[in-house]
Order: structure tokens, then C-alpha cells, then sequence
């Protein structure tokens, strides 16, 4: 369950997205090498430079979704922090929580935890995940970076990167490893919620909801699932 449990709905829903946005992300920076980044909040940018060769960049638009701070033990959302962008995309995010009635996305500010460790920095990368899977979950945007800074704070920006356009094929060639992971509390959501992001042709199969057929133009699937939304099995094909 996430740290904020009124934030796992959202996670169901954009994780599977968050998760191919990510792989992507790794595969376009690891193709820099050791790199470093920086960021130009006022240019609203995010760019990725090879150590070796820093002529070698990755250059993406950039929005705060949150920043995670230790000391005030607290999470301060992007769309009112004051290097963030109110009427940005991530702004979504309170109207969203505006009109489900969610305390944790329409307040600016939510306290940790009491049963977080400020201190410890994996516990503040976990809830960063957890937040760039929210947005993704609401926005269907990505992919999302999450990085430590000064005084121990985490922030998470969502980013507008120019990566390969996701499809279907990918999407099913990277399925079975996404999913050993683990990190699936619902699978039946996210592969709704990434059709949906992605516009995708999505069909229930049955009443039951435990077969789904996806199409995006290019290659098909029908996906089954087990009655706790786990995927069972998967079966594609390219269209003429």
C-alpha cells in the first residue's frame, strides 16, 4: 500500500505507464554514458550531460511535481511552491484532488508519516516514486525523474522528454520483465489506464473483466487476468 493510501488509485492506474516511461528514460541516459544533470527552473528545463563528452546532452522540459523535505518532515506539491508552476500541467494534480474529494492532492503541504524515517534516504526515493506515479496516473504524462539535492531534500520533476513514441509491441516485449518486479498491486488498472493515456483501442472481453483486447493501429493484444487483476497471459500480433 502506498505511504498515502488515498494515492493508490492513482498509482494502480499509472504505473505500468510510469514504469515503460521510466525504461525508456534509462535507456536514453545510459546511451550518454556517466552523465550528470541540471536543471533551469525558470526555463522550466532538465537536461542530462555526458561527463565525458558534455557537447552529448539530453535536453527535456521540465515541471516540479513535488519536493520532499526532511527537515519540516513534510511534502510540498510543485503547483504551490515557489519555483513551481501554479498553472502548470502538474497543476492538474489539486484539480483533481479538488474534484475527488482527496485531501492529499487539493493541500499544499501533506506531513510525513509518522512511521517515515526523514533521515533515511531510500524512504524519501520510495515516496518520490509513489509521487511520480501519481502524477502519471493523473496526467498520463511522462516519464518522471527523482533526485536528491542540498540538505537531504527529494524532488521529483515530470518531464516532457524527447524519447520513442510508446507502442503496443514495445509495450508487450517489456511486459513480463515490468511485471516480475513486483511492484504490481493491481495490473487490470494499469493496463487500462496506459491504454487510455496512450488513446489506445481498449475492449472488455468478458463481464467478468478478466480478458481485455488492445489495439494501437500497428499490433494488437488480448490480455486475461486472474480475478485479483494479475495478468495471466498475453497474445499479440502486428496488423497488416
Amino acid at each position: 500500500m502506498a505511504t498515502f493510501p488515498a494515492l493508490q488509485p492513482y498509482i494502480d492506474r499509472g504505473l505500468l505507464l510510469a514504469l515503460l516511461h521510466q525504461d525508456a528514460l534509462v535507456e536514453a541516459t545510459t546511451a550518454l554514458g556517466p552523465h550528470r544533470w541540471d536543471v533551469d527552473m525558470q526555463a522550466g528545463t532538465l537536461t542530462f550531460a555526458s561527463e565525458s563528452d558534455p557537447a552529448r546532452t539530453l535536453t527535456t522540459k521540465a515541471q516540479l511535481v513535488a519536493s520532499i523535505a526532511p527537515g519540516p518532515r513534510s511534502i510540498l506539491w510543485g503547483w504551490a511552491h515557489p519555483q513551481g508552476h501554479a498553472e502548470g500541467s502538474v497543476a492538474g494534480l489539486r484539480r483533481q484532488g479538488e474534484k475527488d474529494d482527496v485531501r492529499e492532492l487539493r493541500e499544499a503541504e501533506l506531513p510525513l508519516p509518522e512511521t517515515v524515517n526523514a533521515s533515511d534516504g531510500d524512504a524519501l526515493a520510495a515516496i518520490a516514486h509513489e509521487l511520480g506515479q501519481t502524477a502519471t496516473g493523473i496526467l498520463g504524462a511522462g516519464p518522471y525523474y527523482s533526485a536528491p539535492v542540498e540538505g537531504g531534500t527529494r524532488i521529483v520533476f515530470l518531464l516532457d522528454a524527447p524519447l520513442p513514441e510508446l507502442t503496443l509491441a514495445t509495450t508487450v516485449i517489456k511486459l513480463p520483465r515490468l511485471l516480475s518486479t513486483g511492484l504490481f498491486r493491481d495490473a487490470r488498472t494499469s493496463v487500462w489506464g496506459l491504454a487510455t493515456a496512450k488513446g489506445w483501442t481498449f475492449r472488455w472481453s468478458d463481464d467478468q473483466y478478466l480478458g481485455a483486447d488492445l489495439s494501437d493501429g500497428s499490433s494488437s493484444a488480448h490480455l486475461t487476468f486472474n480475478a485479483q487483476g494479475q495478468i495471466t497471459g498475453v497474445q499479440a500480433s502486428a496488423s497488416a
